[in-house]
């Protein structure tokens, strides 16, 4: 049977980022090609059978991006971004989180089903400069490419654009039993897609490039390299890509058209493999995607660009033939049941600019905006009330649980959708049911992902619980308390100090 291959990005093109007022082209650097930065592996402290230790550290440094002056970035474990972390579904993980930052931060684990509101390290879990906190988890969901960013709201987008953030990839049997590359760093590949505006002296400056609805760069940067080259040396590569810009989507094909197979979104595989030309991710989406070279030879280059910019060429090297065969079936999706009893939970994401909001509020650290009893299925759907003209697709983020897409208005799903999600983006006037089930009691955040977004107020949080047991009460971060803690670290004024996210609260005339 002929496969389908899909050669269009199925988001609203009126509604694509280039047709926004502050739009920032990507245009190629001035910069001499460089070898595409691979993180290593976080290695473990010490591992068991059952248990694995390790320690991750927030940290500044320096890093060679152009040529010339270093640029001061933050990672983890690392001057930029981060060592990739490598978890077994079922193994007890423990995890000492340090801060040698001079600020406060939070480690977020984005697509991981964590306790909140502690582990799962939203604003409400903030380690201070010179600590340290020990958090503890034991996964059980499927096999995915999931990350980590810092997430200390209002000041989640100027964290995450210092550098903060890393790949998180989650193991277990099933996928392990599958014929996919797997050998990291030379056929199984991390693509971390960013993007930056570089100042004098290589430097980057959050405050000069601000912009409420998302702060965009011209330089691509993937995996925190410039102008990257990869060699390849297997017949087939597995992308691993997140689109971890604060604002950018990106709209993703090969030269030649070359045909590529997604076998997995943000939180597991497809049920099925799809073939593509062209793919586009909206903001903290991921996916997996199989390349076969076997049409190229020694000395060819392939280039993969973001609508016409190429970001990174692959240099193809001698390979042996490799006649493995992708399964027509990758893994059993089983939806949760949803009682007849049980209510449509609506939610709605409306504005732009200083006016964003969820269900018309701002976000509220200390309010509690919903409640679901952990184990129920619920119908989310999700709401983007932007008009078509001037509007904005919205990628919107659920912390701690992937759902399943059930319908865009009423029809079908995007053909690479059928899998467990954390992420969706939603078009302008269209409604996106989810279908969402907790697992672990604790407080989550539901928001926007183009980050200045959710620091701007299009944030909300839900509290799960276990129904035979009373309602826990959780310590929650409030705005004075945070405020005064970074107007001490930064050594200013806390009426005078500038915080990208309070902005548009103050231009609301609200507070958070």
């Amino acid at each position: 049977m002929t496969q389908h291959v899909y050669d269009d990005y199925f988001f609203d093109e009126p509604a694509y980022n280039t047709h926004d007022g502050g739009y920032v082209p990507l245009e190629v650097a001035d910069a001499p090609e460089s070898q595409l930065a691979i993180p290593p592996l976080l290695k473990p402290d010490k591992e068991t059978d059952t248990d694995a230790w390790y320690t991750l550290e927030a940290q500044k440094g320096e890093t060679q991006i152009l040529p010339g002056a270093k640029t001061k970035t933050w990672g983890y474990n690392a001057p930029l971004l981060g060592t990739t972390l490598a978890f077994e579904v079922g193994k007890h993980i423990h995890v000492t989180l340090k801060n040698s930052l001079d600020e406060l931060t939070t480690f977020h684990w984005h697509g991981l089903s964590v306790s909140g509101p502690y582990v799962d390290g939203g604003c409400h879990a903030p380690v201070y400069p010179g600590e340290s906190k020990q958090i503890d988890f034991t996964l059980d969901q499927p096999a995915a490419t999931t990350w980590l960013h810092a997430h200390p709201c209002p000041s989640t987008a100027e964290q995450v654009w210092h550098g903060l953030a890393a790949m998180v990839l989650v193991r277990d049997q099933h996928e392990a039993s599958l014929p996919l590359p797997r050998t990291y760093g030379v056929d199984d590949i991390p693509l971390v897609l960013q993007d930056r505006r570089f100042h004098e002296n290589n430097q980057w400056d959050y405050h000069a490039d601000y912009d409420p609805d998302g702060v965009q760069g011209p330089t691509a940067m993937i995996n925190g390299t410039v102008n990257p080259v990869f060699d390849v040396t297997t017949q087939k590569l597995r992308l691993r890509i997140l689109d971890g810009a604060n604002r950018r989507e990106w709209r993703l094909h090969f030269s030649d058209d070359l045909e590529f197979t997604q076998i997995a979104s943000d939180s597991s595989l497809l049920p099925e493999p799809v073939h593509f030309t062209h793919l586009m991710l909206t903001c903290a989406e991921r996916a997996e995607i199989i390349v076969d070279f076997k049409n190229y030879k020694e000395g060819d280059t392939v280039t993969l660009f973001s609508d016409d910019v190429p970001i990174v060429k692959f240099r193809i090297h001698a390979f042996k033939p490799d006649n493995s065969v992708l399964p027509d079936h990758l893994i059993d999706i089983h939806a949760p049941k949803v009682l007849p009893t049980t209510p449509v939970r609506k939610i709605v994401m409306s504005g732009m600019d200083e006016q964003v909001a969820i269900d018309g509020k701002k976000f509220n650290m200390q309010r509690i905006d919903a409640t679901q009893p952990i184990g129920l299925a619920q119908y989310w759907d999700v709401t983007n009330t932007n008009t078509m003209h001037g509007g904005m697709v919205h990628p919107f983020h659920v912390h701690g649980t992937q759902f399943l897409v059930i319908s865009r208005n009423g029809g079908a799903p995007y053909p690479n959708e059928h899998g467990y999600k954390d992420t969706v983006g939603v078009n302008p006037g269209e409604t996106v049911r989810l279908l969402v089930r907790f697992d672990l009691p604790g407080v989550y955040m539901y928001h926007c992902h183009i980050i200045e977004h959710e620091d701007g107020g299009m944030m909300a949080q839900i509290q799960t619980y276990d129904p035979n047991k009373p309602m826990p009460k959780y310590r929650l971060m409030d705005m004075e308390t945070l405020t005064q803690a970074f107007a001490k670290e930064r050594g200013v004024d806390p009426d005078t100090m500038w915080m990208a996210g309070m902005d548009s609260y103050k231009k609301m005339g609200m507070k958070m």
